[in-house]
């Protein structure tokens, strides 16, 4: 092994070789613990130190990096205190997560750390957006993510590549090639030879270097840094390594051919570095002797005060308070009593546009959102007032555009996100469940982020463009889920999920965007998330819904107005308004909830069992649901009506009534 010392002094490759000694004297240890069960799983990235201390030490310490679970060296070459690090691996309170998740799935902020998911891709995303807000704050910054050659057969690792290439974003793209994705070999992951073959495909300078050899990838990134701090655009490093261990501890290694290891163990980057260093007189054996006691005690003193660290209380974990960044902003009023006309769609853009105006640093992105206005016209004449900037059309990549949305939260920029159709969701739906939503409980990472989900049936669309699926994100905590039923409340409540720092998904259904008018203030307001409305009073019956069901319960109302019906609007589907619900029902005693979304599985089941745990002993009747049908949206207009609960609503309400 060639090591090219370039300009480099002898402190510095001194420094090198402490950085890459460290996280192997660490993982020694690792081991040892694991035996003892001291620790309940480790990734081992024995024999690829050289990329994680190469790429991390070539960085300046404010500019990210979002590693993967054999990137120790990243965390030490960013000297996080061992303590806090032994207390993270072992579940303690001490730890970035407080126990609440493992080794490296965390970040950290003041170490400009985003640790990965269990999902590997999504990663790719969230570094292009912390790379966009670099961008367009104006910081001359690089930001780093890591793919093993395994993770890169996932969707993300393309569209992240792609949206990078096509904003210019900088961001470096480390892939370690160690030629295993667990236990697949590279010829069955993928027929290309290498990962370099793939950036000019995407637009992009990609390199090939030695992975073990830790000045090789020092100077690759530092050259690739410096590029992009000038001329913003991404880079693809593709690093050549082995993995000397399993996948992780219990996984074996019984797959691999010894040749393989017998090749590669010639190839260790601890090891070649030390004797070239011996070598060439820059360090002595007994300076290394000195080092490696030096380290290890340094190792002993992290691992005993995190032994004085206590395991978090189970106690704590019946909280929510960390599952929310909290939102100290209070409901906001109209300036002044003016009003004017607007239709639903009309509602939703001038809520955004006053955000916009509010919040400089807010952007949307979408398919079409820019000069085509979004299909249903909401951002149309945004380009003349925002500019491209702010206003971003986005290649067809949900996933992609969510994790930016995320990245962009880790520089405390706001970004709303608009679904094209609510359907299409499915494509980012890893996104919001596995990253929006936990992040902040992870680590406390707050995701600002408002996800816009044009939604619903009634406009014969079939199936892919008509769902109701809101019940899909009512499942996750750490989510907030919006849902107006009018103008009024389109407006502030969009405004108000904005407002949110945290993840909320805001439902807007496409049947009322043009069929809806009322007059509602022209000055910027917002509504309470979480609060329910009582449109209309009763003593007989509660209505309970949302969305396009409200005008359904209105119309069963004035078929049947002998009956006294109190109609409530749930607006906030998570979290919901038990309370309003549950002062209702101790008045009426008789509930009928109702949804668009196909009924087996529909947020209306939660709330009647909520209602029947709570409320038993005030209902003199059954809890009552009505809902569409349990199939998929039919694209036929006769079809579709008989789909949806309208009129079944009419005949539950009076069977109801009747009991």
């Amino acid at each position: 092994m060639q090591f090219d010392r370039k300009k480099l002094s002898n402190n510095q490759l001194i420094n090198l070789y402490e950085q890459i000694l460290l996280p192997r004297l660490i993982e020694e240890k690792m081991l040892i613990l694991l035996r003892q069960n001291k620790i309940s799983k480790w990734f081992s990235g024995i024999g690829q130190e050289a990329i994680s201390v190469g790429s991390a030490a070539a960085l300046q310490n404010d500019e990210y990096i979002l590693p993967m679970h054999r990137n120790l060296g990243v965390f030490t070459t960013r000297e996080i205190p061992l303590s806090r690090l032994f207390s993270q691996f072992q579940g303690k309170m001490k730890g970035f997560t407080k126990g609440r998740d493992r080794s490296f799935h965390f970040g950290t902020n003041e170490f400009h750390i985003v640790g990965m998911i269990s999902h590997l891709g999504p990663q790719l995303g969230v570094a292009d957006g912390i790379a966009l807000a670099n961008k367009l704050s104006g910081e001359n910054k690089a930001t780093l993510v890591f793919s093993g050659d395994g993770g890169s057969s996932e969707g993300d690792f393309h569209e992240a590549l792609n949206v990078a290439a096509v904003w210019d974003l900088p961001v470096i793209f480390m892939i370690e090639n160690n030629g295993y994705g667990l236990s697949t070999p590279s010829n069955e992951q993928f027929k290309f030879k290498n990962f370099v073959d793939k950036g000019p495909g995407y637009g992009m300078e990609a390199i090939k270097v030695d992975g073990n050899n830790i000045l090789d990838v020092y100077h690759a990134v530092d050259t690739a840094a410096k590029k992009m701090r000038k001329n913003p655009k991404p880079i693809l490093i593709e690093a050549m390594t082995f993995r000397m261990r399993g996948h992780e501890e219990a996984s074996g290694t019984k797959y691999v051919p010894q040749e393989l290891f017998d090749k590669w163990a010639k190839k260790d980057p601890v090891d070649n570095y030390e004797q070239f260093l011996l070598k060439e007189k820059i360090i002595s054996q007994e300076e290394i002797n000195e080092l490696r006691a030096s380290i290890k005690a340094e190792i002993n003193k992290g691992l005993k005060l995190a032994g004085e660290d206590v395991y978090p209380e189970v106690s704590t974990e019946q909280q929510v308070a960390d599952l929310f960044l909290p939102n100290n902003t209070k409901p906001i009023a109209p300036k002044s009593d003016k009003k004017s006309p607007k239709r639903y769609v009309d509602a939703i853009s001038d809520g955004l546009k006053q955000s916009f105006e509010k919040y400089p640093e807010l952007v949307i992105m979408g398919q079409d959102v820019a000069d085509y206005g979004g299909v249903f016209k909401i951002t149309e004449g945004f380009i003349d007032k925002f500019g491209k900037d702010r206003i971003r059309n986005t290649p067809l990549c949900e996933s992609a555009i969510i994790g930016i949305g995320l990245g962009m939260s880790i520089k405390k920029q706001k970004s709303v996100i608009e679904m094209q159709f609510a359907d299409f969701v499915t494509c980012g739906f890893n996104q919001i469940v596995n990253n929006l939503a936990k992040s902040h409980y992870r680590w406390g990472q707050n995701a600002d982020v408002v996800v816009r989900m044009p939604t619903g049936a009634g406009v014969a669309a079939g199936p892919f463009h008509s769902q109701s699926n809101e019940a899909w994100f009512f499942h996750t905590p750490g989510l907030k889920i919006v849902f107006p039923s009018n103008p009024y409340e389109a407006k502030g409540l969009l405004a108000a999920a904005i407002e949110d720092p945290n993840p909320v998904m805001y439902f807007e259904h496409k049947a009322l965007y043009r069929s809806l008018t009322e007059e509602i203030p022209d000055d910027y307001y917002t509504i309470e998330i979480g609060k329910a409305n009582i449109i209309n009073e009763g003593t007989d019956i509660t209505i309970i819904t949302y969305g396009m069901g409200v005008h359904w319960a209105k119309e069963a109302m004035n078929d049947l107005s002998d009956l006294s019906v109190e109609l409530i609007d749930l607006r906030t589907l998570l979290p919901w308004d038990t309370e309003t619900v549950e002062k209702s029902i101790l008045k009426t005693g008789k509930v009928l909830i109702c949804n668009e979304d196909c009924l087996t599985g529909s947020i209306s089941g939660e709330i009647a069992a909520w209602i029947s745990e709570n409320c038993f002993e005030a209902l003199d009747a059954p809890v009552m649901r009505e809902g569409s049908l349990d199939t998929p949206v039919p694209f036929n207009a006769d079809l579709e009506q008989n789909f949806l609960p309208k009129e079944r609503i009419k005949t539950k309400l009076k069977k109801l009534a009747e009991y």
